[in-house]
């Protein structure tokens, strides 16, 4: 019995998953066609915009038939649907390649911005969030809480803007767009690590400033809450020493809800890499996405939303892992519901 009641949460939970995947995937494939226009259409103005050639009534039908879209949207969905099974994301229209190996292409820059901006907001909002529970009503608390409220008040593609523009456009410290230098012929792997690195600054730091308000008031409040917890009392009348209440006892209790954040951020962070991508033309699936909306590829659009949804649920998973591993006191709740 305490099998079945420990695997039943689980299952119910799996079959949530399961169940939004599946909503996802059907909004995934209806909202695209929702868009004004035709794929071929915008195909056709696009690569012929100089010549003035448009495609004619019967090459259109010609495609559009080749590319099944002549169905009906029940048939499409079901043949949709067991691509899908398969594997298989579909068809560019427009690159006229496979979809994953689009998507593969672009998602590591997105992958790489998205890590490394979770990383440096999460250590760095954490450290300051101690630091300003720690001095609770001090200065230093006044400063950073001031800070970081003004800083969350401003729109991610707005600080982009703004970053871009003073340290790439006006002081010329970082290249303005890209994410590497194209046609540059590099000595060694350690120039172009550089070069990688050096174009990746700037996107970087945007996202990681506009996450990092999070992570420290989630840390500031967590720390405040822990502090007041009478086994820091009892630490401190002992006689240890401030650093190391704070760091061995204080901190380590206050991770918890740190570490959750962690996996649900992601979500968000992915959302904002998206304006990020688009404010550096950096070559991710947020910059893929502006492109295959402008240009109707049906399949495309699809193949990035379905991806960019896995992996949110991926991390909300991770974070309901990590959460209950941390805290004994989630599997005794799903026991005792079950």
């Amino acid at each position: 019995m305490g099998g079945n009641a420990v695997g039943q949460p689980h299952r119910l939970r799996f079959l949530e998953y399961g169940l939004t995947i599946l909503i996802v995937i059907t909004l995934n494939f209806l909202l695209p066609r929702v868009i004004p226009g035709d794929p071929f259409l915008v195909i056709s103005s696009q690569s012929a915009a100089e010549e003035e050639i448009v495609l004619t009534a019967e090459q259109r039908e010609f495609f559009f038939d080749y590319y099944g879209l002549d169905k009906s949207i029940g048939e499409q969905y079901v043949a949709y649907l067991g691509g899908l099974l398969r594997g298989n994301l579909g068809f560019s229209l427009y690159y006229k390649e496979p979809v994953s190996r689009i998507i593969m292409r672009r998602l590591g820059w997105t992958a790489f911005m998205v890590v490394s901006s979770l990383v440096l907001s999460t250590i760095i909002g954490s450290v300051l969030g101690c630091i300003s529970a720690w001095h609770r009503d001090k200065w230093p608390d006044k400063f950073l809480f001031f800070k970081f409220i003004v800083l969350a008040e401003i729109p991610v593609f707005l600080l982009g803007l703004i970053i871009l523009f003073v340290f790439a456009a006006g002081l010329g410290l970082f290249p303005l767009a890209g994410a590497v230098t194209h046609f540059a012929r590099y000595k060694n792997c350690w120039e172009k690590i550089f070069d990688v690195l050096h174009h990746a600054c700037l996107p970087v730091l945007v996202l990681t400033i506009s996450r990092m308000g999070g992570m420290y008031l989630l840390s500031r409040n967590s720390m405040t809450t822990v502090l007041k917890k009478d086994y820091l009392r009892t630490a401190r009348a002992k006689g240890l020493p401030e650093r190391r209440v704070l760091y061995r006892h204080a901190l380590r209790n206050a991770l918890l809800p740190i570490v959750t954040r962690v996996f649900l951020s992601l979500g968000t962070l992915i959302g904002g890499a998206i304006l990020v991508e688009n404010v550096f033309a950096y070559p991710g699936l947020g910059l893929l996405m502006r492109e295959a909306v402008r240009l109707h590829d049906y399949h495309l659009i699809q193949g990035i939303f379905l991806v960019v949804t896995l992996l949110v649920l991926l991390a909300n998973f991770f974070a309901d892992l990590v959460y209950a591993k941390l805290d004994p006191r989630v599997n005794q709740t799903n026991m005792q519901g079950g």
